[in-house]
């Protein structure tokens, strides 16, 4: 089962549901009930927006959608959470409730990027602004370990993004971090630049969330605004640039559906959680929504967190804890 947030979508409860029906998959929709429909569904109307203190909000707002849907997870009723409602109360839901690992630092929000080559993740992409070289090294692991259980890669290239691809370029946090992943057990292939990530030169990319969020909104406007202009372009060249349009159709279709963020993206993934946490875009319609759901529940049946887990502790990445293990309370 799949706890679905219906709140928060930039096309209300109804897209979210359609978007739950497209999946196929057994999902509880927490919601308006009023706007709702079907087998499993948790009247919840209470929406918690994103111009709020997240943490306060959602430990003061307990009968919010957010947190219900989170602590319908943590009480082992659903397998994972998804919600396209803001990021922030979306985190401090999973983290309140869900929880992180056992000698995991902090969740790491890791995007999926769709590229042409493949999918490739970019983590933090905005949960940590401020990081130390630890956090960085269990980044890449956690990205490494999804990578390979959710996307079947079996030696991911892990790279850490910096202003330059020596290995002496970057802050003093990345060149830390950089040292310890040379000499870990991650398939790690240095320092990567900001051209590199869309050019496929890396299956993971390891930042800091203020520099990956930056770095991912770039990259989203960048290719909306590339795709308007070759539109723009087609159609105010004439007949002649009207019928050349038509004769790119379908190369041009095949590269946007590959590049479709509500297809092989399916938004971000929370990592770090005991179980997984999907925070879909606001903008996506039924289709991104159910692309959410496909991949919420290819992570419990690949057993990400665990096999996570795993790749942390055998890398001695994890920091001191109490022995126990990542579904303990």
């Amino acid at each position: 089962m799949i706890a679905l947030d219906a709140n928060g979508a930039d096309g209300g409860p109804g897209v979210v549901a359609e978007g739950a029906r497209l999946s196929g998959e057994r999902v509880t929709l927490f919601g308006p009930a009023a706007q709702l429909s079907g087998e499993h569904v948790v009247d919840a109307p209470v929406r918690i927006s994103g111009d709020k203190d997240p943490v306060r909000a959602v430990r003061s707002q307990p009968d919010a959608s957010i947190a219900q849907a989170a602590r319908a997870v943590a009480e082992g009723r659903a397998d994972a959470l998804v919600s396209a409602g803001s990021t922030g109360p979306t985190l401090a839901a999973a983290t309140l409730n869900v929880k992180r690992m056992r000698g995991v630092h902090r969740p790491a929000l890791a995007a999926r990027l769709p590229l042409p080559s493949g999918p490739a993740l970019l983590l933090d992409a905005g949960a940590n602004v401020e990081v130390r070289p630890e956090h960085l090294v269990q980044f890449a692991y956690l990205g490494s370990a999804f990578m390979q259980s959710v996307n079947g890669i079996a030696r991911p290239r892990v790279g850490l993004l910096s202003v330059g691809a020596e290995p002496g370029k970057g802050t003093p946090d990345v060149l830390a971090a950089g040292d310890r992943l040379r000499d870990s057990a991650l398939n790690f292939i240095g320092n990567v630049e900001g051209f590199d990530v869309m050019a496929g030169g890396a299956d993971v990319v390891v930042t800091d969330g203020f520099t990956g969020n930056v770095a991912l909104k770039v990259m989203e406007g960048t290719s909306r605004t590339v795709r308007e202009a070759i539109r723009d372009a087609v159609r105010a060249g004439g007949p002649l640039s009207m019928a050349g349009g038509l004769l790119i159709r379908g190369a041009v279709g095949r590269v946007q559906r590959q590049l479709d963020p509500e297809g092989s993206g399916a938004g971000a993934i929370l990592l770090g959680l005991r179980k997984p946490v999907i925070v879909a875009h606001g903008s996506f319609g039924p289709q991104g929504i159910a692309s959410a759901v496909a991949l919420a529940r290819r992570a419990v049946d690949e057993r990400m967190v665990e096999r996570t887990h795993a790749a942390l502790e055998a890398g001695g990445a994890l920091r001191s804890a109490p022995v126990g293990s990542v579904a303990d309370r």
